[in-house]
């Protein structure tokens, strides 16, 4: 499956009743239009944005702008809570084949391209999820597998064990990569370089750090900024010595910061298709520039030398 070389996360739309920042449908669909005009044939989202609506919404803007299913992209996950029940969160297989059915139902279609694992279940044998996800699609509600943040080696297990039974493997790896959080180098990249894995990293922009919309002394410019404490638990005070360097380079080239973020996220070996969210008509302009943007030898080196190694962090 070939993808654009920009994906648009659609957990920006769906319901403003979830999240301050979360857009509806009639503000959202000219911007996924604008995506669209420009090139971008690949779409995420997963059941638990907006409790659903995130996929009811993209749904909904897909089926307007293209005329044929075939000419996109839908990607979709499972495994956070969607109700409160026992059997309403997991990588168990009634979770994941009541998973499937509901998502079809709210997106509106009749197969989904990539469905996800969002996380990783320590509670579900993996045998069990890989052969569920398989019977997803030998039954052809799904067409490809791929899964999000966990451990290096969990993930080489779910494809061991899909390989030692015949079953389907991961096509891709959506993990938390970007300019401030590079841990993924260690090892998950190398592994999916070495396996043919397609490398979808979520939160290019460090959750706007890497945009300039989070500053050092606590201050945000943007409504998203300033109502997303999840960004507090992935980046600290270390970082802006990375978002410094960011800047600078920016400046020398007269660009905004993201257009340099994404641009050096886009050269790093193994990346497929960078995740990235869209809430005003800039946002869709400066990722499309980055595909645009080469940077230098000197100014990949002077971006990547802050750096300091973190803990693991958007595995949870």
């Amino acid at each position: 499956m070939k993808v654009s070389r920009l994906c648009l996360g659609m957990m920006s739309y769906g319901s403003p009743q979830s999240r301050a920042w979360i857009l509806p449908e009639e503000t959202a669909f000219p911007l996924v239009e604008r995506a669209a005009e420009a090139g971008i044939t690949y779409f995420d989202t997963a059941d638990m944005y907006s409790n659903g609506a995130s996929e009811e919404v993209t749904g909904s803007i897909l089926r307007r702008l293209f005329a044929h299913r075939d000419e996109y992209v839908l990607a979709t996950k499972v495994f956070f809570p969607m109700g409160p029940g026992p059997n309403d969160s997991g990588l168990s297989r009634k979770h994941i084949l009541s998973g499937v059915d509901a998502s079809l139902r709210r997106l509106g279609t009749d197969y989904i391209d990539l469905y996800q694992i969002h996380r990783w279940d320590y509670e579900t044998p993996i045998e069990e999820t890989m052969e569920a996800l398989h019977d997803v699609v030998r039954s052809g509600k799904v067409r490809y597998i791929g899964a999000s943040s966990m451990f290096a080696w969990q993930f080489a297990k779910a494809q061991y064990t899909a390989d030692l039974n015949g079953w389907t493997r991961f096509v891709s790896m959506q993990n938390h990569y970007n300019l401030v959080y590079r841990e993924e180098e260690t090892e998950m990249i190398p592994f999916c370089l070495d396996q043919g894995v397609g490398v979808v990293p979520w939160s290019p922009l460090a959750r706007g750090l890497l945009a300039g919309a989070r500053k050092k002394d606590g201050g945000a410019t943007t409504t998203r900024s300033t109502s997303d404490p999840y960004a507090s638990q992935l980046y600290d005070e270390s970082d802006y010595a990375v978002v410094d360097a960011v800047q600078a380079v920016a400046e020398a080239r007269g660009v905004p910061m993201a257009q340099v973020a994404l641009a050096w996220l886009l050269a790093k070996p193994g990346v497929t298709a960078p995740i990235f969210g869209a809430t005003k008509p800039h946002h869709i302009d400066d990722a499309i520039a980055a595909e645009e943007l080469e940077l230098t030898a000197e100014e990949l080196a002077s971006l990547e030398a802050p750096y300091r190694p973190h803990p693991i962090r958007g595995h949870d």
